[in-house]
């Protein structure tokens, strides 16, 4: 970038404008974080405040931990009776059932019939009988959705869902949207594994450093980003290990096992519910299946990490031009801190 592009750059930011940052924990289970480039400090404080309680919002409406909230309602009563729900329910089942459909039922919110049985604190898990018992009601088509009553019910008895795979990444989307309608054009924002960014650092992408697997302080790649979702899931987020066996929360629908055919996934994309809901897919079916599927996806790449260490990318990523040189921002294990516009940014959230 020459100096007078560089300056006039300079020239065009209001003299007050700053990055403000905010990490609240414990929204969803996890770490909300949100980073804006903000013309007036109030303002900007004031639309992550608006951000933050849309987090909530989303908690309270579809955490099974919550006994109040509307997908534990449907839970109670779907099997039994047609359950009406909010049109945003609605809509985002409706979302998790396409990527069931495109995943060949790799992503599944009915994993939950055995999910449930696990508690990843506490070191427990379900039995043989137990899943055995539980497996026929984890099955996508159980969930049935009325466009005319606006209703939801489950085909037969003992089915649950869980929107956990696919809610953060919904509430990030949302996040999104609520600084843009504000006119917001700089942006991050991130819950957990989940983010997306608007804009890039005026001239310089938003990098997301990769973490291996085994050595957190390790970084696998670097992909520059602007304008974009990302999701990592992995096998060492939540996880106990017995027997020499590790038991972790992205379970199988087909055997109601955690899934463990690869390590870790990166799914990128132009929304982090899609990213969300993509990065099951690969601890399912495996890499090569994953790849098949999101090689035909327009608007998807991927980075997965194999259980023998092989690092695999989607059609659209090379490691050549996926890799940010070493000028570029340092990886950043905490989310990034304000920097003025002129200096390099920091990288976006090393993802997990």
């Amino acid at each position: 970038m020459s100096a007078l592009l560089v300056a006039g750059m300079l020239a065009a930011v209001p003299a007050h404008a700053q990055w403000l940052s905010r990490t609240v924990d414990g929204i969803m289970g996890t770490r909300i974080y949100v980073e804006i480039w903000a013309d007036d400090p109030a303002k900007g404080e004031a639309a992550i405040d608006a951000v933050m309680d849309e987090m909530r919002h989303i908690d309270d409406t579809m955490s099974t931990y919550k006994p109040t909230s509307e997908v534990s309602k449907v839970n109670a009563l779907a099997a039994k009776q047609p359950v009406p729900i909010s049109l945003e329910l609605f809509k985002l089942l409706g979302t998790a059932l396409e990527y069931s459909r495109i995943t060949e039922g790799a992503f599944d919110i009915t994993y939950a019939s055995v999910g449930y049985m696990y508690d990843f604190r506490e070191r427990k898990r379900p039995t043989e009988q137990q899943i055995a018992a539980a497996l026929p009601a984890v099955n996508y088509r159980h969930v049935l959705l009325d466009a005319k009553t606006q209703s939801v019910r489950f085909s037969q008895p003992g089915v649950r869902i869980d929107l956990g795979g696919i809610a953060k990444g919904y509430s990030v989307d949302c996040g999104i949207e609520i600084l843009q309608a504000r006119g917001y054009t700089h942006a991050l924002v991130n819950a957990g594994g989940d983010s997306r960014v608007i804009g890039d650092r005026f001239g310089r992408p938003w990098v997301v450093g990769i973490r291996h697997p085994d050595h957190p302080d390790q970084i696998i790649t670097r992909i520059p980003l602007v304008d974009a979702a990302f999701s990592t899931s992995g096998d060492y987020e939540r996880y106990f290990d017995e027997g020499g066996v590790r038991y972790h929360h992205i379970i199988d629908p087909h055997t109601g096992h955690s899934a463990s055919k690869v390590r870790s996934a990166t799914v990128i994309a132009p929304t982090a519910t899609r990213t969300d809901g993509l990065s099951k897919t690969a601890f399912v079916l495996g890499p090569e299946e994953a790849m098949r599927i999101y090689n035909r996806l327009d608007d998807v790449d991927a980075v997965l990490v194999t259980p023998d260490g092989r690092i695999l990318y989607s059609k659209g990523l090379q490691p050549g031009a996926a890799a940010a040189p070493d000028a570029a921002a340092p990886d950043a294990a905490t989310p990034p801190t304000a920097t003025p516009p002129a200096a390099a940014g920091p990288a976006a959230p090393t993802t997990h």
